[in-house]
């Protein structure tokens, strides 16, 4: 199973890290170990002081494919998750000031909460998703699929012509504003429109 994410998809996060606005999707990985199941605890780790929440919507591949064309790219995934993409941010702020990769700061043990999967015939418009993110009961992020700079059939698209894509590999798509630091005794929890679906405990 391959781990994808994509960085810099909604516009107001772009502004909040004074990031520039990409012309195609900014895309990194994550490993399998990254994955933690809905209701298990996050253990803070001792390499970084700022790790950062970034609620997002994940995609699951349905169908293998290679070269897929936009227009079709809707074929290829059939249900969807919420996850979260912890981020070590003093760490990749040091990699990013030096120009390295910053895999570490993204792929590290537990850094991608992940809820159960809900069939896409749950939802009456992907394009329209409400989504959203409390930490310890306030309302930290909320975001609608209809701000991605990139939709979902585009990003398959594109990342099928350089990955050959593979019934399991999940798509993280990107996180709204509001992303901000987590705390040991934190109480994270995500919804997909009113429906709670991921709960995390920060230990």
């Amino acid at each position: 199973m391959k781990i994808f994410a994509v960085g810099r998809n909604y516009a107001e996060h772009i502004a909040e890290l004074n990031n520039e606005r990409p012309k195609e999707p900014v895309i990194f990985t994550k490993p399998e170990t990254a994955l933690i199941k809905n209701g298990l605890p996050f253990f803070y780790p001792d390499f970084t002081k700022d790790i950062h929440f970034e609620v997002e919507i994940v995609l699951r591949i349905s169908k293998q494919g290679k070269h897929i064309d936009e227009k079709f790219a809707h074929k290829y995934f059939n249900s969807i998750a919420l996850g979260i993409d912890f981020t070590a941010r003093d760490v990749q702020t040091k990699l990013k000031e030096k120009g390295l990769p910053w895999d570490i700061a993204k792929g590290f043990d537990g850094s991608a909460p992940i809820s159960e999967f809900y069939p896409i015939s749950n939802f009456a418009d992907l394009s329209n998703l409400t989504f959203s993110l409390l930490q310890n009961g306030e309302e930290k992020q909320l975001g609608n699929t209809n701000m991605m700079l990139f939709d979902f059939p585009f990003i398959i698209s594109h990342l099928s012509k350089y990955f050959t894509l593979k019934v399991g590999d999940l798509i993280f798509t990107g996180t709204p504003k509001g992303v901000g630091p987590i705390a040991i005794g934190d109480h994270l929890e995500g919804f997909i429109e009113n429906k709670k679906v991921l709960e995390v405990n920060v230990k």
